[in-house]
């Protein structure tokens, strides 16, 4: 199939690329490089560089069998700092793409949510029709879900809705204002510093390692079961953020103390945890577990984002690493 990617110099995006490319497909990649960086996109995607707001996408859409629309404006506290640039991505950009795969006649759209829409709720585990969004960022995924039902019914388009918890996993961006946590924390303590905790480490959230997700991606690609559906894609269990990083010190043999500073704004769940029985009737089901998640992006990122990682152990390997 030839399948279009926006977001694709991002974290799932390029994951997904990779994915897609090693199964076979033809990737039309789509990214401005505003967060996204260049060098991990995967060598065989046809790269356009285009924001998701130009209304010539539609062209680059042209040809393609599906749309996975993953481009967003997705840091929440940068979003709290700017609700205006935050719309224009999230909503103006997303309507956009709707609209070019409308014009592109395109037969499948699989289109990124967020577990934020739950970020409001005190029922878990969260099933998909418990959203309250608070956040800036949960707001605007919000309108893009509601543009994604008019579409559907104004025009009959075949839209499916992903609802990422938190994913982690090799490419988590670490350049953000403030680092995703694992990839943070990672390379913290390899390099023997304090990682930071925002608050007290009590939050909990549901981890899911990316090629979960693209276990899904994949399902989704050619499962006309989850045509116009919404799906949480999780893990089905939380864990605390002082656990993650008590199993990381451990596996890295660090004793480097957290520094705890408040609250990141807008990030105000005490605890996410997917219900992720829609995915796991289409027979899903996450593989990875956190620890062996854990394993893996601390590989990547000793040989790919700190290439002397090893020199800061001296000579000691951590044969669980």
């Amino acid at each position: 199939m030839r399948v279009a990617v926006t977001g694709v110099a991002g974290f799932i995006g390029s994951n997904l690329a990779d994915r897609l490319l090693h199964d076979g497909h033809e990737v039309v990649g789509i990214d401005n490089l505003a967060y996204g960086l260049a060098d991990q996109i995967p060598q065989g995607v046809h790269f356009e560089s285009m924001d998701i707001r130009d209304p010539r996408l539609f062209e680059v859409f042209a040809g393609a069998d599906a749309v996975f629309h993953l481009a967003a404006k997705n840091c929440i506290p940068d979003c709290e700092d700017d609700p205006v640039e935050t719309a224009s991505i999230n909503v103006e950009g997303t309507v956009n793409v709707f609209e070019a795969c409308r014009r592109a006649r395109i037969k499948k759209i699989i289109y990124a949510e967020t577990s934020a829409l739950y970020e409001g709720t005190t029922v878990l585990p969260s099933r998909e029709e418990n959203v309250k969004p608070e956040s800036f960022y949960a707001i605007s995924k919000f309108a893009g879900m509601a543009f994604a039902r008019r579409y559907e019914r104004r025009f009959g388009m075949n839209l499916t809705a992903l609802r990422y918890f938190n994913v982690y996993g090799p490419r988590q961006d670490y350049r953000r204002t403030i680092p995703p946590l694992m990839s943070a924390f990672i390379i913290k303590l390899l390099k023997r510093e304090k990682p930071i905790i925002y608050g007290t480490g009590k939050k909990r959230r549901d981890f899911i390692f990316v090629d979960d997700v693209n276990d899904f991606h994949m399902q989704c690609l050619t499962d006309p079961r989850t045509d116009g559906g919404t799906f949480n894609v999780g893990s089905g269990s939380s864990h605390s953020v002082l656990e993650v990083y008590e199993m990381l010190a451990k596996m890295l043999g660090s004793g480097a103390p957290p520094e705890h500073l408040p609250d990141m704004p807008g990030d105000e769940a005490q605890e996410t945890l997917a219900d992720i029985s829609a995915a796991r009737a289409l027979g899903w089901e996450p593989r990875v577990s956190l620890a062996e998640g854990l394993k893996r992006s601390i590989r990547f990122i000793r040989e790919n984002v700190l290439a002397d990682a090893d020199s800061l152990h001296g000579d000691r390997e951590d044969p669980e690493v």
